[in-house]
Formats: C-alpha cells, structure tokens, sequence
C-alpha cells in the first residue's frame, strides 16, 4: 500500500438553518469568527453564506475518522446553536431557493462567480469529500493514477448508497440524487476521463491552466518562491480527482450523508475499495477499465434511482439490483477490511440498505406528513426537522438502531 495503512481525510459540508422558519440562513460569517477559536483552519466558509464546510485530520483507519466527525459535528452543532442556528447534514435543502441566498466575499469565490454565472449561482448543494493519501512520490502519484482509472467504475455504486438530495426549491424531484445533476452544470465535472498515466494528467492540468480554464496560478505552498503554475487543479471538479498538493485522491461523488454511521460506512467502503485495487495490482491483476459512457449510464441509474434501482453490470452485459451488488462489493473487499480494521463500520452498509439513504427517510417523511393533512410546506419543514435530528445523532448520546458505535 501507498501508505501504512491507507490514510483517509473526509470533508463534509453543512447547511445553516433557521430553527423557526426552517429556511437555510446565510450565517457563515458569524459561525466562522467562533468556529475557528475552536477549530482552527479545520473549518472553513463555502460560496454560499449558508455553507460551512469541516475537515478532519488525517485519520490512519475509520475508527480514527468516526472520532473525528463525531467531534467536528459536535462542535459545529454547538456553535451553531449559539448563534441561534442548527445544522443538518443532507445534499440539498427541500426548499429554499439559490436565488435568494447570499453569496461568500473572497478572490476565489468572485473569481467562480465571474466566470460561470448562474452555473455557479445554482449551486446550492452540500457534499462528502473522502481523501486517500498516497504520498507525494512520482511512483504514488503514477499508483494513484492508475487506481483512479479502475476506481471509476465503482463511483455510481458508491453514490447510491449516499443519496441525500430529493428535493430541489421545493420540489419532490423524483431523482435520489439532483445535487449530482446540479453540479454537472460546472465544466470539468463528472465521471473522470481515463488517463494512460500520471504525465498525461499532468499534460491535461497544463494545458488547461495554460488556456485560462483553470483560472488564476498558484504557488504551491512548500515552495513560495517558484514559478506561477499555469492554472489551479482544484478547478477541476471530477468525481474523483488527484490532489498533487495533499497527495491524496479525492473521492468527490458522494452526498453528504446524514447520519454519522453512514458517513464512516460509506468512507470506509471507498478505502476498502481503493485498499483492494491497490491488492489487486501488487498481484499484478487489476480491476477492467470501462470506457466513461458506460460508467455514466450506471451514474444516472444511481442518480434516479439510488439503491432502489438497477445498475448494470457490464462484465454479463445485464440489469442487476443495486443492493445485491452493493452485498457483492462487500464480498469484493471481505479479504482487505481485517487488514484496515474496518470490518463493523464498513457492513453498516447492510443497514443502509434494509433502513434506506437519507433520501428515502426523507421521501418516507415528506409523505407521511402529507398522508396526516399537511400541506407542501408543513411537510418539508418536517423533513428538515428530520435532518437536523439525524445529523446530531451520534454525538449527543443517541444512535441510529447500527453498529452502536455512533456513541462518544
């Protein structure tokens, strides 16, 4: 492996809500001035002033990562609470609208505003971030490259089981996933191209910050005195995508997932998977690669349908159902989840898939408030009561029916 073991880092992006209108409030600025007494540069303000985002330390296994979302929630939730605000952990709000919120002040966030206009305007969406370290060597960053190339085929996989985001401005949308719509507005977005090696993804960064697609150039922070980059890659909004400055890759397709339980289980998955190709190719085998329009249908089944759907398994050239591949994912990665330490956090996927994703709860809310006599808006305010709820379980002495270890 890369490293000793797989190191993981998660970012998870929050809403700041109202707690009597149920709206999403644009109090970052207020949040940030506390949050960072207690959390340093841990926590930073997002494009829209009714974002926060939290990032955790690098964690050397998931028991590692669950302390260290349990603690950021913890605290977010507190300061939140302190300003006259709550948090909720979902992909999307059931229905205040892009529109009216406010946007963050700052170069990179003018500069986003400037070039994609209502592109960027829209984005009212939250996500979960996974990293992956790999070390900053030529040969982990060719590593990293060819895990990414098998990793794809996965990614659609992983997004059902993280929905989160049903509704949009006040809409039931029919989809699982329409923060994932949302954001293939953006350029450079999506499922990632296939990449012969580390030097063509390096030709693609150049050339592209050399055309101005990737704004502004950077210096790289070890290295103040070198020359300007042509360009930032951190414009460059793939699925998944290298992180050269960190050494890691980042896995961006998940929803941000509600409850804490299912954050560590699907995070864990994504290193179980990354762990098993990196087996894979120590024994010189390797997962096959598949080209982008394949993997794309299988994305949008994930989109409509989450775990709910069909996803094709292109290897029989069939129609399989979602959770009986996700109980073959689990046998894929059975051999490596010992050796990460992730056994119990990584079957919680099991739960997932007989209790539902965060969308499917909120469906379930949304329409048995309206089966009781409550119209559109009771009924969605309903749901963000929901979110809120599930969002502090875990670290306030409550847990969702798992594992158990949701508890401090």
């Amino acid at each position: 492996m890369p490293t000793a073991p797989l190191t993981l880092g998660i970012e998870e992006e929050y809403q700041i809500i109202d707690p009597n209108t149920r709206e999403l409030t644009s109090y970052v600025q207020q949040m940030m001035n506390h949050g960072r007494i207690v959390l340093g540069n841990q926590v930073k303000q997002e494009f829209m002033q009714s974002q926060i985002e939290v990032g955790s330390h690098i964690c050397r296994n998931v028991h590692e990562a669950r302390q260290e979302i349990i603690r950021l929630r913890r605290t977010i939730c507190e300061v939140a609470e302190q300003n006259g605000a709550v948090i909720a952990a979902a992909s999307t709000h059931p229905f205040s609208r892009w529109k009216d919120q406010r946007l963050s002040e700052g170069e990179r966030y003018d500069d986003l505003e400037n070039e994609m206009k209502d592109a960027a305007r829209r984005l009212l969406i939250f996500g979960m971030h996974v990293h992956l370290g790999f070390g900053q060597t030529p040969e982990a960053f060719e590593l990293m490259i060819d895990i990414m190339n098998q990793l794809r085929y996965f990614l659609p996989h992983v997004l059902a089981l993280s929905t989160s985001s049903p509704f949009w401005v006040g809409r039931e949308t029919g989809l699982k996933s329409y923060r994932s719509l949302v954001f293939e507005n953006m350029p450079r977005s999506g499922i990632p191209p296939h990449f012969s090696g580390y030097p063509e993804y390096d030709r693609y960064v150049s050339v592209m910050g050399k055309v101005g697609s990737l704004g502004r150039g950077l210096r790289t922070p070890k290295e103040p005195n070198s020359p300007v980059n042509p360009g930032d890659p951190t414009k460059i909004w793939w699925d998944a995508r290298p992180h050269p400055d960190l050494g890691t890759l980042e896995i961006r397709i998940c929803d941000m997932c509600t409850l804490v339980d299912e954050a560590v289980a699907v995070a864990g998955l994504i290193q179980a998977l990354v762990a098993k190709l990196i087996k894979l190719r120590n024994q010189n085998q390797s997962w096959r690669i598949y080209r982008g329009i394949y993997i794309d249908e299988n994305k949008w089944r994930a989109v409509r349908y989450g775990i709910d759907g069909k996803l094709i398994d292109f290897g029989i050239e069939d129609e399989v159902p979602m959770r009986f591949l996700a109980n073959e994912l689990l046998e894929i990665v059975d051999d490596v989840l010992d050796e990460l330490g992730s056994r119990q956090e990584v079957h919680y996927i099991k739960t997932i898939l007989d209790n539902g994703t965060s969308a499917d709860r909120q469906l379930k809310t949304y329409y048995r408030a309206k089966a009781k006599g409550a119209d559109d808006h009771e009924a969605f305010c309903a749901v963000v009561d929901q979110l809120v709820e599930e969002t502090a379980r875990g670290w306030n002495g409550s847990t969702n029916g798992g594992n158990g270890n949701g508890q401090t």
